[in-house]
């Protein structure tokens, strides 16, 4: 297999990616920039290299969970994406997660071309420690309670210092440059609200659902402040 066409397999791979329902042979032969013919003869590779793409033509392809990708090529921009995201997330996440990104670059260098894995090793995009003053809240119980969908006993002090308590259903977590905000449905206010996590006194797990998925409050959330979803 040359380069070029190992590099056209990994573009039919990443397009395939973005797709959650079928799409056509002819949209992929497009994003790709091959012909059509050649696109039925790259699916048919990967289908022999273990990719669950299931599909045919004249009805869609998609790319089913579950493959993993052999060493694999980067560009330079990506290349700086990864460490440039990685080294933002060990700097301002909590120290679980930030450990996470950590490890996660170290197994994406285990996999690259030597010539790659140097450029990675060097990169010169720097993150400055952030200004913030972070305390109080356990981001690694939110993140969790995110995960499990379960409702938090939340103890939380306004700007002027007052404290609430409340029952939340906590879906999002947003990281900012010097605050980090959780976004949850609050059963007291019966709507969507952003708590700032320093001033979060205390917060503990019920281990119970809330009733609705966090996928749904998200694109409620989402349609309410007008973000459009991620493409």
């Amino acid at each position: 297999m040359t380069v070029a066409r190992s590099e056209r397999l990994l573009a039919l791979l990443q397009a395939l990616r973005r797709y959650r329902q079928p799409v056509s042979g002819a949209r992929l032969a497009a994003e790709t920039g091959v012909s059509l013919r050649t696109l039925y003869r790259d699916i048919a590779s990967l289908q022999a290299q273990g990719a669950f793409i299931e599909g045919e033509a004249g009805l869609g392809y998609v790319l089913r969970p579950g493959f993993m990708l052999p060493p694999m090529m980067f560009s330079q921009e990506e290349i700086e994406a990864l460490v440039l995201g990685s080294r933002w997330v060990a700097k301002t996440a909590d120290p679980r997660l930030a450990a996470g990104a950590i490890d996660a670059l170290a197994k994406i260098a285990a996999v690259l071309p030597p010539d790659l894995k140097e450029d990675l090793d060097n990169s010169t995009l720097l993150v400055g420690t952030p200004r913030r003053n972070e305390s109080g809240a356990d981001l690694a119980l939110i993140r969790r309670a995110i995960r499990a969908e379960y409702i938090l006993d939340l103890a939380y002090e306004d700007e002027k210092g007052a404290l609430t308590h409340r029952k939340v259903w906590p879906f999002a977590l947003g990281f900012f440059d010097s605050v980090r905000v959780m976004i949850a449905w609050c059963e007291l206010r019966q709507d969507f609200r952003h708590f700032r996590t320093d001033r979060i006194a205390s917060a503990v797990s019920t281990e119970k659902r809330y009733p609705r998925r966090r996928q749904v409050l998200l694109k409620e959330w989402r349609e309410k402040e007008g973000i459009p979803a991620r493409p």
